[in-house]
């Protein structure tokens, strides 16, 4: 299951979000907003974030106007990898490399064409492990 989220500037992108994971038939959790009401990041991705740490999701997508103050958020939680991308290329690198579990996107950056590209990359690319969990670990002792 996939958990999705976003703020008031990423509302709209995680919301076409939803209806490509609809599309696709893969179950999701929204964590918010519910609507296009101002709301802070924060509230939103570390609660999505814990529940991923936790492993009640597998992966998950969370959205604000750049992405990158969600992700900082997200990225507070132990255990999560929250990347932010506004290209095709990061979205597939981070999942192989980075083993990210959460992809993170501006709804003023990325437009819904390619943002949906990107969220089927990130499902879609397998972390390639190898000479990666290494540093993955080294993330890993950080926290």
């Amino acid at each position: 299951m996939i958990a999705v989220g976003s703020d008031h500037g990423g509302y709209e992108l995680k919301e076409e979000i939803k209806k490509h994971l609809e599309s696709l038939g893969i179950a999701y959790k929204d964590f918010g907003s519910f609507d296009g009401n101002a709301v802070d990041y924060p509230d939103i991705a570390v609660p999505l974030a814990k529940a991923i740490a936790a492993g009640d999701y597998e992966k998950g997508f969370l959205c604000c106007g750049t992405g990158i103050g969600i992700s900082i958020a997200a990225n507070k939680v132990k255990g999560i990898r929250a990347a932010c991308c506004s290209d095709c290329f990061s979205a597939k690198l981070t999942r192989q490399h980075n083993d990210a579990n959460i992809l993170c996107m501006g709804g003023r950056v990325v437009g819904k064409g390619l943002g949906l590209m990107m969220v089927d990359i990130f499902l879609n690319t397998e972390f390639e492990g190898g000479h990666h969990i290494k540093r993955i670990q080294k993330l890993e002792n950080i926290e």
